[in-house]
């Protein structure tokens, strides 16, 4: 792909083939008239209705908890995304189509709701938006976040929110009466400050000073905020985390934390194909830094070891990302949670009467 053909608002530039599925669709003719039409169609919607929705998390590296996701596929388009890898399980690309054919799933608050009265729950938080962007656009219209929330609320349920996107401001009147009794943490993801880099590697994100003021807006009525620095990309975003984490501490964030990029499965491909062309001059370093960060490959799947790195870069990053989280924001924390006000609907009505 030539550079004037780079598809804007998009980030991945093209749809790889999924390797679960016997057959693809492709350009029969070069000469087809619908060629571009294909390559960047306009963003699709498809309704789902699972019957589970909250899953339970047990990698060493993230620890217990539970994760939910009312959205599969993301708009936001971020380039690096490890979700892409899991919309080849509904028979899509991780390229184009993760962007570009979301699943809704209709029913989440409910099915919610309904895993909540299982007698069996054992209470821990639920990463909401573990996988895709809980807050992503069709959010403003679909509002299953919000419902989820409502039920989460309800229940006096924990609840971890990992978003990029300022929607989340919408929520406020939640978030406070979710706080009031410590049930909410919430991660923002800043992944950089420069514009012109967001524009190209999570274009349809909100930007990085947008994101500030987020956090600025929730950490002034006292909702802990963890700012996630993450991925870092060897060579292409590891020097500003000095910057991200002072600007963060400013606006009051309580911890910051982050993860060195990996490209696992279809993500690769993706990566280096996006690289090279968004920025053909730092391609070679970038994708060889990445590399050297686990043991040689793009990809790594090594519990321990697969969200820090080793080796001399992922050092170098550590030692940075420790001196900026010390002289920045030193002696601050996230308040625990408090699990002692979980109730069901069946107790809510008991105590009622």
């Amino acid at each position: 792909m030539k550079a004037e053909e780079f598809l804007k608002g998009r980030g991945a530039q093209y749809n790889p083939a999924n390797p679960y599925l016997k057959q693809e669709y492709v350009a029969a003719h070069i000469e087809g008239l619908d060629e571009a039409m294909l390559s960047n169609s306009k963003t699709e919607f498809f309704t789902e209705h699972p019957k589970k929705i909250v899953n339970k998390v047990e990698s060493p590296d993230l620890g217990l908890s539970y994760s939910m996701n009312p959205y599969q596929g993301c708009e936001h388009g971020c380039v690096y995304c490890y979700a892409r890898n899991t919309h080849q399980y509904w028979g899509y690309g991780a390229g184009l189509d993760f962007e570009r054919k979301i699943i809704v799933k209709e029913n989440a608050p409910e099915v919610l709701a309904r895993q909540l009265e299982n007698q069996n729950w054992q209470v821990m938080p639920i990463m909401l938006a573990g996988n895709t962007d809980c807050y992503q656009p069709i959010e403003a219209k679909k509002q299953l976040t919000r419902r989820m929330l409502e039920v989460l609320l309800e229940y006096r349920h924990p609840v971890s929110i990992i978003t990029k996107n300022a929607l989340i401001l919408r929520d406020l009147d939640l978030l406070k009466q979710l706080n009031k009794l410590d049930l909410v943490h919430v991660n923002i993801s800043i992944t950089t400050l420069d514009e012109k880099l967001r524009q190209k590697l999570e274009p349809r994100t909100a930007t990085g000073a947008r994101r500030l003021q987020v956090v600025k807006q929730l950490a002034e009525v006292g909702i802990p905020v963890n700012v996630m620095v993450a991925p870092i990309i060897p060579g292409l975003n590891d020097s500003e985390i000095p910057a991200i984490i002072k600007s963060a501490a400013e606006e009051g964030a309580s911890s910051a934390a982050y993860t060195i990029v990996r490209l696992n499965g279809s993500i690769g491909p993706i990566f280096e194909d996006w690289i090279r062309e968004a920025f053909p001059d730092r391609a070679e370093k970038v994708l060889s830094q990445i590399a050297d960060c686990h043991g040689g490959q793009l990809s790594d799947s090594r519990f321990g070891t697969r969200m820090r790195g080793e080796g001399k870069f992922a050092e170098a990053i550590n030692k940075l990302f420790k001196m900026s989280q010390n002289r920045y924001m030193a002696g601050r924390s996230m308040k625990p949670y408090n699990y002692n006000y979980f109730c069901t609907r069946a107790g809510i009505q008991i105590n009622l009467f």
